[in-house]
């Protein structure tokens, strides 16, 4: 019989704020955290906004030294997981450290290094590279530096799928304690890729906004009819996740049941979603039938939702697909319209916003949703769901799904519901 789960901590490393309170409370206020990237200079770039993290310190999480020779993406890693051990009051001294493990993956790694060393290589030759190029660079570094960090010896690994990363690494997560191969798991996702080579990257695909350059704080706008593309942002999320036994043996605090989980594949092309969200609605179906639940259990869809035209419009299909004629009963809304997109930190950074929907009975916004997009000629095809317009929204929500989908077809959803014994 697998063992239920549950999430007993968060941390956060956000565009809108460090910790969980600074974090929800700028959910709650509909805070934008987009602006005038500062990182490098971006004028020569078509997009030049993003949303970075502002007043981090590492020093305030590891040792200095030791800093130095670890990739921001990797630093955002280890200090969002002490936060959520912190908020969990998991005391590690007591605990048998084996049993805990982590999957902490990110989309991309350690591009800042990457970006400053090759810069070395070219104007100083290959004599000139740091000894740390490799180990600050490659993705599995994120959940290496938290094992060694806290001395977490049990399951560690990191799932990459690119904007799928962090849900991904949650939902494996959740298969280890179901099994009972741990009895606690620190898991999401953590990204920092704000560079100049990722911002050209994207900016050549025509994926992200360039037409707010001069108005940062509305570049990013999920489901609005005026959308032009994604915003790039920065940061780690990551939870605290345990048995239920073993969080009751120690009196924990819990925000929600994990209950589950959904992953596939499109199968279809290397960066745009199938058409009309077809193995979207069949992954989010997935999840909800691994929680034994049904859609009408769900009470919110914390969506994807990257301000881009062809995922605002396959996700809302999909889930129209799901839902059917109640697709409008459900709430819709993407925090991505205030944190920008973290890429492969996404999924753990909203998986905290989802937990704390539920805990708290109340939907963080999509702010700069001023205009419906409808589709005269098929309505079918109509952005017209509950899309949490512009201001937080109380709800009782019994359960919520978190939905993440990543380039090359890799679909993630997870599933949270209100604890009960």
């Amino acid at each position: 019989m697998s063992k239920r789960v549950v999430i007993t901590g968060v941390g956060v490393i956000s565009p809108v704020g460090i910790g969980k309170e600074a974090f929800w409370d700028a959910m709650m206020a509909g805070k934008n955290g987009i602006g005038r990237i500062t990182r490098f200079d971006p004028t020569d770039y078509k997009a030049q906004v993003a949303g970075e993290v502002k007043d981090f310190e590492p020093a305030d999480y590891m040792d200095k030294k030791e800093a130095k020779r670890i990739d921001r993406y990797a630093q955002f890693a280890v200090a969002a997981s002490k936060l959520a051990i912190e908020d969990a009051k998991l005391d590690l001294a007591s605990e048998d450290l084996e049993r805990i493990g982590n999957f902490v993956g990110s989309g991309i790694g350690g591009i800042e290094t990457m970006h400053g060393q090759y810069e070395k290589l070219f104007d100083k030759g290959p004599n000139k590279i740091s000894p740390f190029f490799i180990p600050m660079m490659i993705a599995n570094m994120a959940a290496g530096h938290v094992s060694i960090a806290f001395g977490l010896k049990g399951p560690s690994s990191c799932v990459v799928t690119a904007c799928a990363t962090g849900t991904n690494n949650i939902g494996d997560a959740f298969r280890v304690l179901q099994r009972g191969d741990a009895d606690v798991m620190l898991a999401g996702g953590t990204e920092a890729s704000i560079s100049p080579a990722a911002v050209a990257g994207f900016c050549a695909m025509k994926a992200l906004c360039s037409d707010h350059n001069d108005d940062p704080e509305h570049a990013s706008r999920p489901f609005d009819a005026t959308r032009s593309g994604f915003v790039m942002g920065e940061g780690a999320g990551i939870v605290v996740l345990e048995t239920l036994e073993h969080a009751e043996a120690r009196g924990a605090h819990i925000y929600a049941e994990l209950a589950g989980y959904g992953a596939n594949s499109d199968a279809y092309h290397i960066t745009s979603p199938a058409p009309h969200g077809e193995l979207q609605a069949k992954c989010m179906s997935l999840a909800i039938k691994d929680a034994g639940l049904t859609p009408a259990d769900i009470d919110y869809v914390n969506a994807h939702g990257t301000s881009t035209s062809l995922n605002d419009k396959g996700e809302t299909e999909a889930i129209k697909t799901v839902w059917g004629e109640h697709a409008k009963d459900v709430s819709v809304s993407s925090i991505k319209s205030m944190t920008g997109h973290l890429l492969g930190a996404a999924g753990g950074v909203e998986a905290i916003a989802t937990a704390l929907a539920i805990e708290n009975d109340m939907l963080p916004p999509t702010i700069n949703y001023e205009n419906v997009d409808i589709n005269e000629e098929n309505p079918a095809e109509s952005l017209d769901l509950d899309y949490v317009p512009n201001k937080a929204k109380a709800k009782t929500v019994r359960a919520a799904i978190s939905n993440n989908f990543g380039f090359g077809g890799h679909n993630a959803c997870i599933v949270m519901k209100k604890f009960a014994k």
